[in-house]
C-alpha cells in the first residue's frame, strides 16, 4: 500500500512538471510571436504626413535651387513626369499657376524591365506606355517610397476589351531601390523627391507620360516584335502631350 502511494505521488509530480513545461512553452510561443509582430506593425504605420515631416526639409533643400533656376515656384502648381523607356530617364517638368511647364531636372531610371511597346497582360514584365495619373502614394513601400500609377487606364481597358484580353496586370509604381519588374526603380533619394513633390503638389495635379522614345527628337525604331494595331493611336496621343513640353 505504501509503495502504491509513493508511485501515485511520483505520477502527480511528473504530471505537474509536464503541465508547467507545457505552460512555459505556450508562454514562450506567445512572447516570440508578439516580439515579431509588434515591431513590424510599428515599422509599417507611417503616414504621408509622417514622410513629409521626415523627408520634406531635405527634399526642399535639394530641389529648391532647380526650381529657382527655372523660375517655377516650389512646390509647383502642376507636374508632368516623362519616362523615356529607351534612355531610362525620367524628366521632371513643373509649372506655376500662370507660367508654362519648365524642365526642372532629369533622373536616371535605375531599373525597368521589358522592351519598347505597351503593357498587355499581367506577367509580361512590361512597363506600360501611355498617359497616366498618380493614383495614390505609399509611405510604407517595400521599396522605400512609392507612387502608384493608374494602369490600366480607360484607354488600356478599351483596347483590351476590343481584343478580348483580360488580366491586364497592375500595381505599377515609381519607387525607390534599384530593382524592379514592370515598374520604374528610381533609387531612394529620387523616390523621396518625387514622393514629397507629389504630396506637396497634390496627386490630382500630376500627369505621367510613359513613352518608348522622346518623340520630340527621336523616331520610333523598327520593332523586332509586332505591335498592336492601336499603338499608332496611342503614340499620337503621347506625341501631342509631349509637344507641350519644350525647353525654353
Amino acid at each position: 500500500m505504501q509503495a502504491l502511494l509513493i508511485m501515485m505521488n511520483r505520477w502527480r509530480t511528473n504530471l505537474l512538471v509536464l503541465a508547467l513545461a507545457i505552460a512555459a512553452f505556450a508562454c514562450l510561443l506567445y512572447i516570440r510571436r508578439n516580439s515579431v509582430t509588434v515591431p513590424q506593425v510599428a515599422r509599417n504605420t507611417k503616414t504621408v504626413a509622417d514622410r513629409l515631416e521626415q523627408f520634406g526639409p531635405a527634399v526642399r533643400q535639394r530641389l529648391l535651387p532647380y526650381f529657382q533656376s527655372a523660375s517655377v515656384p516650389y512646390p509647383p502648381h502642376k507636374i508632368t513626369l516623362v519616362a523615356l523607356k529607351d534612355q531610362k530617364l525620367l524628366q521632371l517638368w513643373a509649372s506655376g499657376p500662370d507660367s508654362p511647364f519648365k524642365l526642372i531636372r532629369t533622373y536616371p531610371i535605375l531599373a525597368a524591365s521589358g522592351r519598347l511597346g505597351p503593357k498587355l497582360k499581367e506577367g509580361d514584365r512590361q512597363v506600360p506606355e501611355g498617359i497616366y495619373k498618380i493614383e495614390s502614394l505609399n509611405p510604407n513601400s517595400r521599396y522605400h517610397l512609392a507612387l502608384r500609377i493608374n494602369y490600366p487606364n480607360d484607354f488600356d481597358r478599351r483596347q483590351a476589351k476590343r481584343q478580348g484580353r483580360t488580366n491586364l496586370g497592375g500595381d505599377i509604381m515609381l519607387h525607390g531601390s534599384n530593382a524592379s519588374i514592370g515598374c520604374l526603380a528610381m533609387g531612394d533619394r529620387a523616390a523621396e523627391d518625387l514622393f514629397i513633390l507629389a504630396a506637396r503638389t497634390g496627386i490630382k495635379n500630376i500627369t505621367v507620360i510613359l513613352t518608348p522614345v522622346d518623340f520630340r527628337t527621336t523616331q520610333l525604331p523598327d520593332a523586332t516584335d509586332p505591335l498592336p494595331p492601336w499603338t499608332n493611336e496611342l503614340y499620337e496621343q503621347i506625341k501631342t502631350k509631349l509637344s507641350a513640353l519644350k525647353s525654353q
